[in-house]
């Protein structure tokens, strides 16, 4: 039943009603003690009447309430009064994403901007291990000053167990055992493969609905819809989005985003709302005013295009290599190079987006990045008179690796860090911390140089590890928006990059 405006809730006052769904009906009220607008999001009654719910809704939002982010809703308290139950939170003015999508495709450099500010929020929450599980339109906000507030963090397992009586694209289903595997807890339109399944989620399920969002907001469709719910899934489960419905202007690294959100394997998604927000701000680069946009190709075409270029670079590597070869008066033979590297039949090469390669500087040793049987990406070498490669311990979740000029380390990236490796064997160091990696080279004077931070110049620091310093700066005049892939010419006194 719909509660009155004027009526009191313990020290709130209803001053009207803001809507109703699955989770309860939501007001806008008066804290009369300290005199400040909130939101009440007031229980139904059949969830208000059972203990043994409402003790497990309170130990939740005793959690959630902890959550203390700019881009995130807060929860004040969890009160009582009378029959009622419900949650104090922070009042949120301006209009949900799915409003504003109703109106039509937002601009890449707008839907970027909002993106970015959800995955700020998902970053925060999941390093307090609080995972969504219900993220849409609906539940982001955007403030008449532009800032994004994303709602009802982690209540949709709070509440696991009323479902909504609306309309099956934006539907929520649930269960009492909310939390148990075989359970279907989320809405159908934004649940990732393995929600859909009933399968145990973790941060990735954030991530799967963040893609959603985000093609949404670039397209105004959903990226997968039906006229009912079990279409809807089917979709989720076995269907592709309509890449082709993403705008013109929608830079390359941006595809790729949304492709690696909406992969179907959990293990192939990003793991981190913080890579999210590096490939963002890497998407915001590429779209600025000025940036060149690549010409828009088809999936098949592009993947095509990138293993023809990738092939011509290699075949004409190995004649220059040839042609070199039998230039030199050196009687001695070559050493044998077995240039095929097959990889079993469980291993995947890691994706283009990062070096995924590296030879030492003698030539002996092969270096790649490839998820086995387990999903797990890390790296492994591989003699190149050998067909056989070992996976290297202690670098699990590994990319972008690099050979020191002696060839007995190797250099990578993994979890927002520079790691080095010795080939021999050995423990895994950490050198220093690089969040938005992208590339490194190592000097002959030991030290190495780095993309740190995506919007920056190059950094230096010590190989033994330290604080990096810094190796070049943007200038703003010429458009420079980042300083990335850095490579040493014979000699390592010249850097490229």
């Amino acid at each position: 039943m719909a509660i009155a405006a004027g009526t009191r809730l313990g020290a709130y006052e209803v001053l009207s009603s803001l809507g109703a769904g699955g989770m309860g009906e939501v007001y806008r009220a008066r804290d009369t003690k300290l005199e400040r607008e909130v939101a009440l999001k007031v229980l139904p009654a059949t969830f208000a009447r059972d203990p043994e719910r409402v003790a497990r809704f309170r130990r939740e939002a005793q959690l959630l309430a902890q959550l203390n982010h700019p881009n995130i809703a807060a929860i004040y308290h969890f009160e009582e009064s009378g029959d009622a139950r419900f949650l104090v939170m922070e009042l949120v003015l301006g209009e949900t994403l799915r409003e504003r999508i109703k109106r039509g495709p937002l601009p890449v450099e707008e839907a970027l901007r909002i993106g970015k500010q959800i995955a700020e929020a998902m970053d925060a929450a999941h390093e307090k291990t609080i995972i969504h599980r219900d993220l849409k339109p609906a539940n982001v906000k955007v403030t008449p000053e532009g800032k994004v507030k994303v709602l009802d963090f982690g209540l949709a397992k709070a509440f696991a167990g009323e479902a909504a009586s609306v309309d099956p694209h934006d539907l929520p289903t649930g269960s009492l055992a909310g939390t148990l595997q075989g359970v279907i807890l989320g809405t159908p339109a934004y649940m990732s493969p393995e929600q859909a399944s009933g399968k145990t989620v973790d941060r990735r399920t954030d991530i799967w609905a963040f893609g959603s969002v985000l093609y949404e907001l670039l397209t105004g469709r959903q990226a997968f819809s039906g006229d009912t719910v079990t279409e809807i899934l089917a979709g989720v489960l076995r269907g592709e989005p309509d890449w082709q419905a993403l705008p013109e202007a929608t830079p390359p690294c941006l595809r790729s985003l949304l492709r690696r959100c909406l992969e179907k394997d959990a293990n192939r998604r990003f793991r981190h709302a913080a890579d999210v927000q590096i490939e963002i701000e890497e998407a915001q680069a590429a779209s600025a005013p000025g940036a060149p946009v690549a010409a828009k190709l088809p999936a098949r075409v592009a993947w095509r295009w990138a293993l023809l270029s990738g092939l011509a670079c290699f075949i004409l590597g190995v004649v220059a290599e040839f042609a070199l070869w039998n230039l030199r008066t050196s009687p001695a033979s070559p050493p044998v190079t077995r240039l095929v590297v097959p990889l079993p039949a469980t291993d995947r090469l890691a994706e283009l987006g990062q070096p995924a390669v590296a030879v030492s500087p003698d030539g002996k040793q092969l270096v790649y990045v490839a998820s086995g049987g387990s999903g797990i990406q890390q790296l492994y070498l591989r003699a190149m008179d050998s067909l056989e490669a070992r996976p290297i311990a202690g670098t699990e979740g590994g990319s972008s690796p690099f050979f020191s000029p002696d060839g007995q380390w190797v250099g990578f990236f993994a979890q927002g860090k520079l790691k080095k490796v010795p080939i021999p064997g050995g423990a895994t160091l950490t050198l220093c911390d690089a969040p938005g990696f992208r590339g490194a080279a190592w000097g002959p004077n030991n030290s190495i140089i780095i993309t740190q931070l995506v919007s920056t110049g190059l950094f230096v620091v010590p190989a033994a590890g330290g604080k990096p310093e810094v190796f070049t700066k943007l200038d703003s005049s010429k458009g420079e928006t980042s300083h990335r892939w850095p490579s040493l010419l014979p000699g390592g006194k010249v850097v490229l990059f």
